[in-house]
């Protein structure tokens, strides 16, 4: 028996996927091919858009802070999750366990505002084409991403739901998981935590729902501009431009409302591992390749920085 807040000399037992041992060598083969490939694009996405004039518009400002997190979200968990595939060691401390828990909460919300802010953007290009410079300035723009909404919204979140952890006395070690998720350890609570888990909902429901639904109104409006553009080629600009992020808030959104928003008594831990693996893993792989798979001025930019390294 322990708690955050009484047996920090003790640890967690990670399970991770240790129930299907067979799957365990493919595993690793493919969360390093992806963590791989996780590092090398978003890392290029983040140098393109500071070698490359052209790059240098809010869109890709938002994009780098994408890819910024992408990077530290993905490498929070990965790194622990090659440790537990290879055997080598299966468990956390308690300190690294809130650490983790601390560090996923504020990235994956961070993410939550930052998408929110992005869809600001694309509705200013799309709804106030000729206001568009004068509304997103660079002041603007660095106050959205790094004060005002994205990092603040993400770290205070982190705060509340990490102190209502901490605070919820915890039966056994065991977390039939791979990293320090929140689902899983509210399975773990000794007591009656309703009081503790309703508080808990409510500010998940802020940062996932309440940014999912103005996400949703910016794109409401989106789709009227468009459809009133009367040009072909204006309407299908608009839609390249939008699309991407909104299939990007598609899968990041879909994945944290199942994990996030299902009661704790019907969270099912063997789908949860699974569910992980796609919002931690394949989803910031997955940015980068939707984001600049189409895109002319990435396209023209990795080009440009080729061109140099030859010469």
């Amino acid at each position: 028996m322990g708690s955050f807040n009484t047996s920090l000399g003790e640890g967690f037992i990670l399970v991770g996927f240790s129930d299907w041992p067979h799957l365990e060598l493919p595993f690793i083969t493919f969360i390093s091919v992806f963590y791989s490939l996780t590092l090398f694009s978003n890392t290029t996405i983040i140098t393109l858009s500071q070698l490359d004039p052209r790059l240098h518009t809010p869109m890709y400002f938002f994009l780098c802070h994408l890819s910024f997190l992408d990077l530290c979200y993905i490498t929070s968990t990965v790194p622990q999750l090659l440790i537990n595939l290879s055997g080598l060691e299966r468990t956390i401390s308690y300190g690294g366990c809130v650490a983790q828990f601390f560090t996923v909460l504020a990235l994956s919300g961070t993410e939550c505002v930052l998408l929110v802010v992005m869809a600001f953007d694309r509705y200013a290009a799309v709804c106030c084409p000729l206001h568009y410079t004068t509304t997103m300035h660079p002041l603007l723009c660095l106050s959205l991403a790094l004060t005002i909404a994205s990092w603040v919204g993400g770290l205070m979140n982190s705060l509340i739901q990490t102190g209502l952890m901490m605070a919820m006395p915890l039966c056994g070690n065991q977390l039939n998981h791979f990293f320090c998720e929140m689902p899983v350890l509210l399975k773990l609570a000794c007591e009656d935590t309703g009081g503790t888990e309703a508080k808990m909902f409510v500010a998940r429901v802020i940062i996932v729902v309440v940014p999912a639904a103005l996400i949703l109104v910016s794109y409401a409006h989106i789709a009227k501009a468009v459809l009133r553009i009367k040009s072909m080629a204006g309407c299908g600009k608009a839609l390249g431009t939008c699309g991407s992020h909104l299939l990007v808030v598609c899968l990041f959104y879909g994945s944290a409302i199942y994990a996030y928003l299902q009661p704790t008594s019907s969270y099912s831990e063997s789908e949860g591992k699974f569910a992980a693996l796609f919002y931690t893993i394949i989803t910031p792989v997955l940015n980068p390749l939707i984001y600049t798979l189409r895109n002319k001025d990435v396209k023209g930019a990795f080009l440009k920085v080729l061109g140099r390294s030859r010469d």
